[in-house]
């Protein structure tokens, strides 16, 4: 049987505090009740999160605080206040706190935060798909949710996949997704980059060769086809294939058997194909630089990723999720900063950007000036003919005001109202300051 977490509830309002552990109870957590700082101290031992109130009498929350973070170190700590401000927050996250919530406490937030801190809550994504995507994929926008959807109904059969999308915008992160979900799973996952092959070696690559095949040859090789029997083949950059070699992967697709370079022996390989590319396959047929009998075996089902301008709700949380081992966070002009550029190199850019960011800052907190001068200088101006900026966000923000006036400041049935995640309510409102 799993032990329960244990979280101690360092409050010194009776009344807020039986709040909190009556909601943390009902979600399945064990309590220690604590209503001095003192009192967390001593429950810290024994603890795996801190609810941690600032305002304490006797010793305050931050001084509870930078005493756990010496004597207990793995303790994740959750500030909850009502005073919270820039300054506070900054000082907050240096002195080693995960994250804070403003009261009055939204109890359905606050079990969320929880959850999220201890990793006791998937990602849902469907319910009525019946699975979880791993924490390791971060999806907040409804274009990624049903993109992931499909993606799922793929995976479950064993249908030839073409992912369709920009550089960088994680085509092989889906390839892998579609293999961990299907009933291919337990065999390997094997990946080859079509476009960072010289030509005359991508055949021997994908097919294998035997010893004395060609110069250098001084072994024989297994292919990718070889090593991926049994489980999933990915070819990215497909759009990069020679055209003389079309012809043998076309053959192998169709199930017919291949032979090594150089060798008399026929191989077949059960696999299921999964290709990617940054280019319309489309031209490439017109263009006679890609087999079209070729295309319409490889895009069976076809998967397009949106380019990341296009689903600006994925911004804050992947740039969260990517800095979140770096014990840092953004400041609130730093996410208005990221949410102004266009990001032409996608989720690869921010990822590139955050870490560039993460070593200049002078501390826990990436301030706007961290940030490579290309993103600092975006235009904030939008484009002629395009929706003004300000007067979206303005149409955003009375939106979201008015939802929380409807549901009495719940953010949970406030984000259900709007139809967006709650996670993605709460990037809002500290975006527009609410």
């Amino acid at each position: 049987m799993m032990k329960k977490n244990v979280i101690a509830v360092v409050e010194d309002d009776s009344g807020q505090r039986q709040l909190l552990i009556s909601a943390l109870t009902a979600a399945g957590y064990e309590t220690i009740p604590c209503g001095t700082g003192e009192a967390g101290l001593e429950a810290a031992p024994l603890a795996q999160l801190m609810l941690l109130d600032v305002r304490l009498p006797g010793i305050n929350g931050l001084e509870v605080l930078e005493r756990v973070n010496q004597s207990h170190p793995q303790l994740l700590v959750i500030l909850l206040t009502a005073y919270i401000d820039v300054r506070e927050a900054v000082v907050a996250i240096k002195s080693g706190a995960l994250d804070y919530l403003e009261k009055p406490i939204d109890l359905d937030e606050l079990v969320a935060a929880v959850d999220d801190a201890l990793g006791t809550s998937g990602r849902l994504v469907s319910s009525e798909d019946g699975f979880e995507l791993p924490n390791d994929i971060i999806v907040e926008s409804a274009a990624m949710r049903q993109l992931f959807r499909q993606a799922y109904r793929a995976a479950i059969s064993d249908a030839t996949v073409l992912i369709l999308g920009q550089s960088g915008t994680g085509k092989d992160v889906l390839a892998s997704f579609i293999h961990s979900q299907s009933q291919r799973a337990r065999g390997p996952f094997v990946r080859v980059n079509c476009g960072a092959l010289p030509e005359h070696l991508i055949e021997s690559e994908l097919f294998g060769h035997e010893r004395g095949a060609f110069t250098g040859a001084n072994s024989s090789h297994k292919g990718r086809f070889e090593e991926a029997d049994g489980g999933t083949l990915f070819l990215d950059e497909i759009g990069e294939l020679p055209l003389q070699l079309q012809p043998k992967l076309l053959h192998v697709l169709e199930g017919q058997p291949y032979r090594r370079l150089g060798g008399n022996k026929e191989l077949k390989s059960d696999l299921r194909l999964v290709s990617a590319t940054n280019k319309d396959l489309e031209e490439s047929v017109a263009a006679g630089t890609f087999r079209e009998d070729l295309y319409y075996r490889l895009n069976v089902v076809a998967l397009q990723i949106p380019p990341l301008k296009d689903r600006r709700d994925d911004i804050l949380p992947l740039a969260e999720w990517l800095i979140k081992d770096r014990k840092q966070r953004l400041s609130p002009a730093a996410e208005r900063t990221l949410m102004l550029y266009d990001w032409p190199g996608n989720v690869r850019e921010l990822k590139n950007g955050l870490e560039r960011a993460s070593i200049m800052a002078n501390g826990s907190l990436i301030l706007p000036t961290d940030l490579p001068a290309k993103i600092q200088n975006a235009p904030t101006a939008p484009a002629s003919g395009t929706v003004l900026v300000g007067n979206m966000q303005e149409i955003q923000r009375r939106a979201i005001l008015e939802a929380l006036e409807k549901t009495g400041g719940n953010k949970t049935r406030a984000a259900a109202l709007l139809n967006i995640s709650r996670r993605n309510l709460i990037y809002k409102l500290r975006e527009y300051g609410l």
